[in-house]
């Protein structure tokens, strides 16, 4: 599982037809601290992320998972969006 802030929106009028209803959504990779690490990932929204938020997603097989992917060929998966997060007894982020 990975942190990421939704940076955008997505839109592909022709494909698969597996993929029909799909909300995709531009992920911005996060480090621990909540700053930019990595690239961007695209990827299915099954919980309802707005731009702007952080949130949790899944990559690989484990995108593949959920309700709204399973057996879908996707490669990411948003599954929640992040309220909170502590290290070490110290919040790092509060939405």
């Amino acid at each position: 599982m990975n942190l990421g802030k939704v940076t955008g929106t997505l839109v592909a009028s022709r494909k698969e037809p597996l993929l029909e209803g799909l909300p995709l959504l531009v992920v911005r990779q996060l480090d621990e601290n909540g700053d930019p690490k990595g690239g961007y990932v695209v990827a299915v929204d099954s919980v309802g992320a707005g731009i702007g938020e952080v949130v949790l997603y899944a990559s690989g097989s484990s995108a593949r998972q959920t309700a709204a992917t399973k057996d879908k060929p996707c490669d990411a998966v948003i599954m929640a969006i992040v309220d909170q997060w502590d290290i070490d007894g110290e919040t790092m982020y509060v939405k």
